[in-house]
């Protein structure tokens, strides 16, 4: 007697009665999470957005190792002349009596004021308002939802005005103040300190006797580690970046951060007189994007966890 032959997967119809799966069937289950269905269009994509990202910072590390001649005379992609790589990083920070370095230093402050100071104001308005009910939340929640929406370009302009009648325009405050509001890192730390903090350990600790003060300093901070570092990595790159509101708050070369110090050595070559820096300029935009990209890099583990954070409802 033959033997019965069925497609692997499949039981015989005649004996059981089962008919064979539909080939879409088996082709979800060969993908699982572990083996996921391969796509040439996703791949292609992938490797666009990969060479949009890497191309400009290939062509920032190629050039600035280039003399200023050779910036105009030959191919962008790719290395010509002498390697002046270390002259260029030597003739950046000591050109026009070190200013580069004034520049480095305003940059610094006014991360560490203004991105800091956002960061702490927003874990403290995060956990408040996530943790403590009180009259008019709701509003609280549609003003910060509605300032998220609002450019921050869109209120320079007010904000010049207003800094100009209090007599703060030209001074550091002028950068550091309005960077302190953050309506994103507020609304960020108010959803993940929802999620993260359990209002049950909250309860305990205040059954055992701690105050408000130690528990949020013992106990929710801690909690909140991973949403702060995404929170201050977000403020500083925004600081770290911003042009537009330096440049109109801002007079004294001596104040400039690093985005409008580099460009006004970049428009020199348009001044009449004005030495072209081009070489200078591209050398100092590199090493104003390292910082950035080490902080990323240090800080990886706690960004990563900190967006995953409230994306599952247990």
């Amino acid at each position: 007697m033959a033997a019965d032959t069925a497609a692997p997967g499949t039981a015989p119809a005649g004996r059981t009665g089962i008919r064979p799966l539909p080939r879409a069937a088996r082709s979800a289950r060969r993908h699982t999470a572990g083996r996921p269905r391969r796509s040439v269009l996703l791949t292609a994509l992938t490797a666009i957005v990969v060479l949009y990202s890497l191309v400009p910072l290939a062509w920032l590390v190629i050039n600035a190792c280039k003399t200023q001649p050779k910036l105009l005379d030959s191919f962008g992609l790719w290395f010509s002349g002498h390697f002046a790589l270390w002259d260029n990083i030597r003739d950046t920070f000591t050109y026009n009596d070190h200013i580069f370095v004034r520049w480095l230093l305003n940059t610094l402050l006014y991360v560490v004021l203004g991105a800091g100071g956002a960061t702490f104001l927003a874990v403290l308005g995060g956990y408040g308002l996530a943790k403590f009910d009180f009259p008019g939340k709701r509003a609280v929640f549609a003003v910060v939802i509605g300032a998220v929406a609002v450019p921050g370009a869109a209120l320079a302009v007010p904000t010049f005005l207003m800094f100009s009648k209090m007599g703060l325009t030209n001074t550091p405050w002028a950068v550091v103040i309005p960077s302190l509001i953050s309506p994103f890192g507020l609304y960020l730390m108010w959803v993940f300190a929802a999620e993260a903090i359990p209002d049950e350990l909250l309860e305990a600790a205040r059954m055992d006797g701690s105050g408000e003060l130690r528990t949020f300093f013992r106990i929710s901070l801690p909690l909140m580690a991973p949403g702060i570092v995404t929170v201050l990595l977000f403020t500083m790159v925004a600081t770290w970046n911003n042009y537009f509101l330096p440049l109109i708050m801002i007079k004294d070369p001596n104040w400039y951060p690093l985005t409008i110090g580099l460009n006004s050595w970049n428009a020199q070559a348009t001044t009449a007189g004005g030495q072209p820096v081009f070489n200078l300029v591209i050398t100092g935009s590199l090493l104003t994007i390292v910082p950035l990209i080490a902080a990323f890099l240090l800080l990886q583990r706690y960004w990563q966890s900190g967006l995953a954070a409230g994306s599952v409802k247990e």
